[in-house]
This record gives C-alpha cells, sequence and structure tokens, in this order.
C-alpha cells in the first residue's frame, strides 16, 4: 500500500473559514469553523465541515486536499485509488462466498425434500 501522501504546500492553495451550516444547533450557525481550501495550481475546491472545532476542521481538510491532488496527479496509482480497490475485491469476493453458500444451502434443501418425498410415498 502506498504511504499517505505529503500536506499541499501552504503557498499552493488559499484557506477560508465560513459559518457551519446543518445539524449542531445555534453553535454551529454561528461560529466561521468550516474551512474552505483552494488549491490554485489545480482550481480544486474542499469546503470541511467535519467537527465544530476549526483546529480539527484545519487538519482533516489539508489532508483531503493532498489525498485529491495525488488522485488528479497519480490517478490509479494513487493511495485513495488502490484503498478503493482493495475494498471492492473484498467486498466482491464476500458476495461470491454469500451466493455459494446459499446455492448449497439450496442443495442441500432440494436433496433432503426429494429424498424424503419418495420414500413417503413407497410405505404407503
Amino acid at each position: 500500500m502506498p504511504d499517505r501522501p505529503p500536506l499541499v504546500h501552504e503557498n499552493e492553495f488559499t484557506e477560508s473559514f465560513l459559518k457551519g451550516s446543518g445539524p449542531g444547533g445555534q453553535k454551529i450557525n454561528k461560529t466561521s469553523s468550516a474551512v474552505q481550501l483552494k488549491h490554485i495550481p489545480t482550481g480544486l475546491v474542499l469546503k470541511v465541515q467535519a467537527t465544530r472545532s476549526r483546529t480539527q476542521n484545519r487538519k482533516i481538510a489539508r489532508q483531503m486536499l493532498a489525498e485529491r491532488v495525488e488522485e488528479i496527479e497519480k490517478g490509479k496509482e494513487s493511495r485513495v485509488a488502490v484503498v478503493q480497490e482493495v475494498k471492492r475485491k473484498r467486498k466482491s469476493s464476500a458476495v461470491k462466498k454469500s451466493k455459494r453458500k446459499y446455492r448449497a444451502l439450496e442443495e442441500a434443501k432440494k436433496a433432503s425434500e426429494d429424498g424424503n418425498g419418495g420414500d413417503s410415498g413407497n410405505q404407503s
């Protein structure tokens, strides 16, 4: 698995703080804790309001910006793409396993019904 991408340099993006919205009540609506980052070279704009804390939102936003920029630059070889591919493969194998399991259960059920149904008819 690739390493986490390095954080983007301060001079490559602009940072602004916005008033939040959504659940959280009056506190979230009054304070400017939401963070908006604009990556100047790519024009990518990112708004983060994960928590009520401005410092935590800044940290999360910078990590997300680094991941997005890496994804744009590297494409399928970026960390985000590799992690998504691993999750996709894991999910598809789990789906295949459950299909096999229920197919085997269904076959066993049919076999037991066929065996029991034929025996009871011969005993009459």
